[in-house]
């Protein structure tokens, strides 16, 4: 029998305030279970009441029943460019939720949903969200409203006078994940531990190894042992309770994290130097409350346990690392006091089978508390997001949200798309050439062919202009070694190369074109690739092509649209100085990139010859120039609805692939030419304009 309490009844108990935060909880078991009234569930013929506070409504469970969402479903997908309200709530938040969550309620550890997250897309997988020291279970709050859109969120609230042991709450966590594994057999649940929270997500894997377990682990307690809690515990064992006292002020002070950190929530990054100091300073000024709140939270009675409980935590899980085998992402700070989290998320990375990790330097033991994450984007951005068994570029894909695409072209590339302020030229079907993007189809499959300039300089403004002019997403297809080889996994930062997963990079191979090509799409495709990107010095502009026109045949398939494109301005950019001929010839670089290679690269197009087979990945030696700019020019578009014979027909086939690659040619051309003419090309004449008329965009260029 089911049990399912949503109802707004504050006003029962005498509370007329508005509600900020509301929490939806629900309780499905075999057990007889019933409401008797507005104040109390009855459990077990034990009525406890229903804790009701400031916005919010947590169950009275008995902690040993399982919970699950109520299958109420949103949107069927996500919009592109959807408002994720990331940055919306702060750590003033959080404290006004914790203050009625802690009021004592003589209830077990429970279950709960924030309202907040509101309801998720079809076939949203479930979160359980596994609390730090604090226990309330409001650590997501930055990111409930992200999180609630693509995932069924529930929270684990452990009351701050609960005394139940390690064990006890491993079994609790563990009975709703067995529930929910028998309901959604081809899902993965996903465990996000936080602190002591990592340690129980990590015991329920490793006593659950056939289960399909996703795990996200926030600088887990499981380094106790060489943390500065350490030299405590003997003590907080040794002495009576009453001399503590002098402990708790440095305990509390370890658990908070960096106030820096979290005063920068929310604040855009384009506000003024002196908006900035002092909407930072009226963050720090309400952080007040969270620091002489923490006491209350974490009263010493409850802290010394909780240390206590951490230090069982660590035992029991350290014990049994052996015998996980999930899907696991450690998140850790650089500047945890706590716990040396980030010597502990590498080796937990050897320790585990399938492990990946990302370091952030700046952040403090409060990680989900702070600036500079947004666990969704983390999430997608190392491919973790998934709704079955294994994860799929296209089906799984979650076009970015605003906050996204702010983060990534205002601070990330925000000083390349500055530097470059990229002028786009198109071609009508008349054969015209216009300003802008009104040559590109609207409507997909549409196919984007083109040169890659050195280090894929060319990208993000690309991608920039087509969001921001014809609000389209350009899927581009990009080299597996940024998806599954050296690249990918000797990473311990979240970079730009996760960024553009995030903003729809997906590998380069046969299965993936044609995944985005029937899903309509407009795909971004270079067929030069890493030869291209990383090419020699006095190679700028120089096509290396394979001689197969196989993606004129899959566009063909799907009757899309070639659209051939030229870039040029990388020689405005930077010059390269050392390049791979010079690498080869000194011996231990050469050794060195062939056992890279050798022992995880990931190597494509093996049985292609020429040039363009020679893909080895490497970084040039560049020296940056006084910055020009970038120009593109999309060439007349080659339809190919209705011409499925050039499926079979390999001759009709080239024959289009040959003009599309002399259509490259030409717009590369005509650019170098016409580039001569822009009296904007230099950045101080860009800079002079922009001081006294318009937006980067809007920079005048050559007339076409």
């Amino acid at each position: 029998m089911a049990c399912a309490v949503t109802c707004p009844v504050w006003h029962c108990f005498g509370i007329n305030k508005k509600p900020r935060f509301r929490v939806r909880a629900e309780r499905l078991d075999g057990n007889d279970l019933s409401v008797v009234s507005t104040d109390g569930v009855s459990v077990k013929e034990t009525t406890v009441p229903v804790v009701v506070g400031k916005g919010y409504l947590v169950d009275g469970g008995n902690g040993s029943l399982k919970s699950r969402i109520e299958k109420k479903m949103g949107c069927e997908e996500l919009e592109l460019l959807w408002d994720d309200g990331y940055g919306t709530n702060t750590v003033k938040d959080y404290v006004d939720a914790a203050k009625d969550m802690i009021k004592p309620d003589g209830g077990p550890p429970r279950w709960f949903c924030p309202v907040e997250c509101g309801r998720p897309i079809k076939d949203s997988p479930l979160l359980l969200f596994l609390p730090g020291l604090d226990g309330v279970g409001m650590g997501l709050i930055l990111h409930h409203k992200p999180l609630g859109k693509v995932f069924e969120v529930q929270c684990l609230h452990i009351p701050v006078h609960d005394r139940t042991p390690f064990e006890g709450l491993v079994k609790l966590v563990e009975e709703t994940v067995r529930l929910e594994h028998a309901s959604r057999l081809n899902c993965p649940i996903y465990l996000v531990g936080d602190s002591i929270g990592g340690c129980l997500a990590l015991a329920v894997a490793a006593r659950n190894p056939s289960i399909d377990l996703l795990m996200i682990l926030v600088n887990p307690a499981t380094s106790l042992g060489r943390s500065r809690l350490q030299p405590f515990l003997p003590i907080l064992e040794a002495f009576p309770d009453g001399l503590h006292v002098r402990t708790i002020p440095f305990l509390l002070s370890l658990v908070i994290g960096e106030p820096l950190k979290m005063a920068e929530v929310g604040v855009e990054r384009r506000l003024l130097p002196t908006q900035k100091i002092e909407r930072i300073s009226s963050n720090l000024t309400a952080l007040l409350p969270f620091y002489s709140g923490l006491a209350d939270i974490l009263p010493t009675e409850t802290l010394i346990w909780k240390l206590k409980l951490i230090k069982s935590a660590s035992a029991y899980t350290n014990s049994r690392l052996h015998a996980v085998k999930a899907e696991v992402l450690v998140l850790a700070s650089d500047k945890d006091h706590l716990f040396p989290s980030g010597e502990e998320a590498l080796r937990l990375k050897k320790l585990l089978p399938n492990c990946m990790i990302r370091i952030f330097k700046d952040n403090g033991h409060t990680l989900l508390m702070e600036d500079s994450i947004n666990l969704l984007t983390v999430i997608k951005g190392t491919c973790k997001y998934r709704r079955s068994k294994s994860h799929d570029f296209t089906k799984d894909f979650l076009p970015p949200s605003m906050s996204e695409y702010r983060y990534t072209f205002n601070n990330v590339f925000g000083f390349l798309n500055f530097a470059s302020c990229s002028s786009l030229f198109s071609t009508m079907e008349n054969g015209k050439i216009v300003k802008g993007l009104a040559g590109v189809p609207d409507e997909g499959p549409v196919l984007l062919v083109g040169n890659h300039m050195l280090m894929g300089m060319d990208l993000s403004s690309l991608c920039e202009a087509f969001l921001r002019e014809k609000k389209i997403l350009v899927r581009g297809v990009a080299h597996p070694e940024l998806f599954w080889g050296n690249f990918h996994t000797s990473s311990n930062v979240f970079n730009f190369f996760d960024l553009m997963k995030v903003m729809g990079a997906m590998p380069v191979s046969p299965k993936s074109l044609l995944k985005a090509l029937s899903t309509n799409s407009h795909v971004l495709l270079y067929p030069g690739g890493a030869r291209e990107a990383l090419h020699r010095k006095g190679e700028a502009y120089k096509l290396f092509w394979p001689n197969q026109p196989e993606f004129v045949r899959f566009a063909a398939q799907f009757g899309a649209t070639i659209v051939p494109f030229g870039a040029v301005g990388e020689d405005d950019m930077a010059k390269v100085v050392f390049d791979y001929y010079d690498y080869m010839k000194i011996p231990m670089l050469n050794d060195r990139i062939k056992e890279v290679i050798r022992n995880g690269g990931v190597q494509i197009r093996d049985k292609a010859k020429g040039e363009v087979a020679s893909q080895e990945i490497f970084i040039p030696g560049m020296i940056p120039k006084i910055p020009g700019r970038f120009y593109y020019l999309f060439g007349k578009p080659i339809k190919l609805k209705g011409r499925e014979d050039l499926v079979e027909n390999r001759e009709s086939a080239n024959e289009v692939y040959l003009q599309a690659k002399a259509e490259v040619e030409s717009c590369i051309g005509y650019l170098l030419k016409k580039r001569e003419e822009d009296p904007f090309r230099s950045i101080i004449n860009r800079l002079i304009y922009r001081t006294f008329y318009a937006p980067l965009h809007q920079v005048p260029s050559f007339k076409p």
